[in-house]
């Protein structure tokens, strides 16, 4: 408890309002939209991607996350990306577009020969607002090609920053690291953010149960102690996201006190609760919530 309260006296000097935020967000896989995956024709898949875009956007959403894989050779690999960020963003000019982890974005500019800079410069004038945050591996390569050691994580990043892009750090915890190299990553994330300036929140998340027995995971204290150290470290970051997704609405809500003022995406793929149960989460904790945009931008209390 004395933990929770020192990190929540850094999220009331950071966010003296009292207010919580969430973000309305669709999750669109585009995975699908090459030739000959799962039986669909390049039309069919891209029809079936702005139709789940389409659907984000009526139900208030003003952003989407592009879970997109990365299939094929580089070269027609980036093609395919550009021409479902184009199509999106022709569709919905307003819409708010994340997608590609840091081990996709290495996979894609050494597939294609490029750069990193050049590789994210093409996605960015594509229609890419953003990339995603998590992707690493705070053990090493333990996770094979879906994952990305620390330093190659940061390297994405700092040049995502260096671009123009702000990003979210995202890390699943509780898996096979240590304490060690929990703080390690800690330290990696706040030198860069001295560097850069270029991270708009941390979202710590944990890891999967092994093999998915929930009483084997990482447990809600550990949750919570994770949180508030993440807040109390990361005072240079503006917002520390908690999250019903995979957690739960009563963690959530004690991660509220134990410095999160964001509760992260809501949406029909978040897995964490309805609009309105994380609204009602929110204001039982004593805060006023508020609908944000993906960027951080801006907020619509109600």
């Amino acid at each position: 408890m004395g933990i929770g309260l020192e990190a929540d006296a850094v999220r009331r000097r950071l966010h003296p309002e009292g207010v919580v935020s969430y973000a309305m967000e669709g999750a669109v896989d585009c995975g699908a939209s090459a030739p000959g995956v799962s039986g669909e024709s390049v039309d069919d898949a891209l029809g079936r991607i702005f139709d789940a875009v389409a659907e984000t956007v009526e139900l208030g959403g003003t952003g989407v996350r592009l879970a997109c894989g990365i299939q094929g050779s580089g070269g027609e690999e980036i093609l395919r990306l550009e021409a479902v960020l184009r199509g999106i963003r022709r569709r919905f000019p307003s819409i708010w577009i994340e997608g590609l982890s840091a081990p996709e974005l290495r996979t894609l500019a050494a597939g294609c020969g490029l750069g990193l800079q050049d590789a994210i410069t093409r996605l960015l004038e594509a229609g890419l607002d953003s990339i995603t945050g998590d992707g690493v591996s705070l053990a090493g390569l333990d996770g094979g090609r879906e994952l990305c050691s620390v330093g190659e994580w940061r390297e994405v990043h700092r040049v995502a920053h260096e671009l123009g892009i702000r990003t979210a750090a995202a890390v699943a915890f509780g898996g096979s690291e240590t304490l060690e190299q929990r703080v390690d990553f800690l330290a990696a994330v706040r030198e860069l953010q001295k560097e850069t300036g270029g991270f708009t929140a941390f979202a710590p998340r944990a890891a999967e149960a092994p093999g998915g027995r929930a009483l084997d995971g990482v447990t809600a204290i550990e949750r919570l102690k994770t949180l508030a150290i993440a807040r109390m470290f990361l005072d240079t970051i503006e917002n520390v996201q908690a999250s019903a997704a995979g957690e739960g609405l009563k963690v959530l809500q004690m991660g509220l006190r134990f410095g999160a003022n964001d509760a992260g995406p809501v949406g029909p793929e978040s897995h964490g609760g309805s609009e309105e149960d994380v609204r009602r989460i929110i204001r039982d904790a004593g805060f006023r919530p508020a609908q944000r945009d993906i960027a951080y931008r801006a907020m619509m209390l109600s």
